[in-house]
C-alpha cells in the first residue's frame, strides 16, 4: 500500500483545518499529500435521445435552465481549482513539498473508495460547506465514509491546534486493536502522551487487553496510561477531553459494542458535539 495522505477540501470553514492537519501528518511521516475537491453533480438532466420532450420544452425555459446549469458548472470548476490552488499554497507554506491536487466530480463516497489503495489516511472536515453551523449538525457524508473506509479517517475540527495528548477509546475489539497497532507503528505518535480508556465494558478480559495494549505501545517507546470507567461513552469521553485537555480522540468507527457503535443513531452527534477535537477513526 502506498503512503499518501488524501485530504478532501471544500468551501467550508473546515478546509483550512484539513490542510493544517494534513501538513502535520506529512511533516511527521514524510508522506506526500493529494488534495482532492469533489464537484457535485448539478443541473437539469437532458432527455434521452428519442424520448418525448418533457413538459416545458416548447416554452424554451428548459433550454435557458440548461444554459444556466452549464454556466454554473463552469463556475464551480473555476472555484474548485481556486480552492485546490489555495490548499496547495497552504501546505507548501507549512513545509510540505510533495503536494498534488485533483479536481473530481461524482459521489464522494465512491471517490474516497478509489483512493483507499494508495492512502495511509483520509482527512476531511467534520462538516461540509452546506451544513448548518449549529453544533448538532454533522457532514452528511461523514457517517457513510466512516462506515466503509478501510484506512484511518481523520475528522478535523474547525481549527488546528498542536497535538500532544491523545485519548484512545479502547473496548478490546478489532477496531481498537487496529488503532493501537497503528499508533505503535506510526511516527505521528512518537513523543505524544497516550491514554487508553475502556468505558462500561463488563468483559473480565478487558483489563488484560488494556494491559496488553499498554505493553505494545511501551515496546514502541510510547508511555500510555490506562483507565476503566463507567457511564455513557459520549458523556465520559466528552468530559475527559474537556477536563483533561486531550488534543485528539482515537476510536473505532463502527461495530457492535457501545464504543464502536458510536456511528449508529444519535450517539454519534452527541459525541461529536461533546468532543471538539479531531477524531482518528478506525473501521
Amino acid at each position: 500500500m502506498s503512503e499518501k495522505i488524501i485530504a478532501f477540501v471544500d468551501g467550508s470553514i473546515y478546509a483550512t483545518s484539513v490542510c493544517d492537519h494534513a501538513a502535520w501528518i506529512a511533516r511527521a511521516t514524510g508522506a506526500p499529500v493529494i488534495v482532492v475537491h469533489v464537484l457535485r453533480a448539478n443541473g437539469v438532466v437532458p432527455p434521452e435521445v428519442g424520448a418525448p420532450a418533457p413538459l416545458g420544452r416548447r416554452s424554451g425555459v428548459m433550454e435557458e435552465l440548461s444554459a444556466l446549469d452549464a454556466q454554473r458548472a463552469r463556475l464551480m470548476g473555476v472555484q474548485g481549482r481556486a480552492l485546490l490552488d489555495d490548499a496547495k499554497a497552504l501546505l507548501e507554506a507549512a513545509g510540505v513539498s510533495d503536494v498534488t491536487t485533483e479536481l473530481r466530480q461524482g459521489d464522494l463516497l465512491s471517490i474516497v473508495a478509489e483512493y483507499e489503495s494508495q492512502a495511509r489516511v483520509v482527512v476531511l472536515g467534520k462538516r461540509g460547506e452546506d451544513a448548518d453551523q449549529a453544533m448538532e449538525h454533522l457532514g452528511a457524508n461523514l457517517e457513510r465514509i466512516s462506515r466503509s473506509c478501510r484506512v484511518p479517517v481523520l475528522v478535523d475540527n474547525r481549527a488546528f491546534h498542536p497535538i500532544g495528548r491523545v485519548l484512545v477509546a479502547h473496548d478490546g475489539g478489532v477496531s481498537a486493536l487496529k488503532a493501537v497497532d497503528h499508533i505503535s507503528r506510526s511516527p505521528l505518535f512518537a513523543g505524544l502522551e497516550v491514554h487508553l480508556v475502556a468505558i462500561d465494558i463488563e468483559a473480565p478480559a478487558v483489563e488484560k487487553r488494556l494491559s496488553d495494549a499498554k505493553a505494545m505501545l511501551a515496546a514502541a517507546g510510547i508511555v500510555a496510561e490506562t483507565t476503566l470507567l463507567q457511564g455513557q461513552p459520549e458523556g465520559v469521553l466528552g468530559r475527559m477531553v474537556e477536563e483533561r485537555g486531550y488534543d485528539m480522540l482515537v476510536m473505532g468507527a463502527y461495530g457492535h459494542s457501545r464504543i464502536r457503535s458510536l456511528f449508529i443513531g444519535s450517539t454519534t452527534t452527541a459525541t461529536m458535539r461533546a468532543c471538539r477535537v479531531p477524531f482518528l477513526l478506525f473501521r
